[in-house]
């Protein structure tokens, strides 16, 4: 790979173990931010729906700022639920993240995650314009 391809980690126990970054830039100014969830500091934010969204979006936001870019910037997000009876939940806390910026966006059913206990993940693509072609 390119070594202007730009990683970043977090503290995110699983990508240690299971050997990925948190948010990858390529030269032409995409950049992809792994799946993130509530999981923070080793410890899963179990609240409803709503909360977990918020605060896995604050994860994939927290990689973006360490490579200077932010929630203005995404242009695709996608969303993972294990029940379609959250979708109001999670679809409501994407609107107060993103209504203004208007990112593509996907949200899907999932049979589960690795941890019961989370009820959603995200992902988030964004783009720095000016980037090399």
């Amino acid at each position: 790979m390119s070594e202007a391809v730009r990683k970043v980690s977090s503290d995110g126990s699983w990508e240690e173990r299971f050997g990925y970054s948190r948010a990858v830039e390529l030269p032409n100014g995409l950049v992809l931010v792994a799946g993130c969830t509530s999981m923070v500091n080793g410890r899963i934010d179990e609240g409803g729906p709503y909360q977990q969204t918020v605060t896995a979006f604050g994860v994939a936001i927290k990689a973006l700022e360490s490579l200077g870019l932010g929630r203005q910037d995404v242009v695709r997000t996608r969303m993972y639920l294990t029940h379609a009876r959250d979708v109001e939940e999670v679809g409501r806390a994407h609107k107060e993240l993103f209504d203004e910026v208007r990112p593509a966006t996907t949200m899907l059913i999932v049979s589960g995650f690795v941890d019961p206990s989370l009820v959603v993940e995200v992902e988030v693509e964004a783009y720095r314009g000016g980037a090399q072609a």
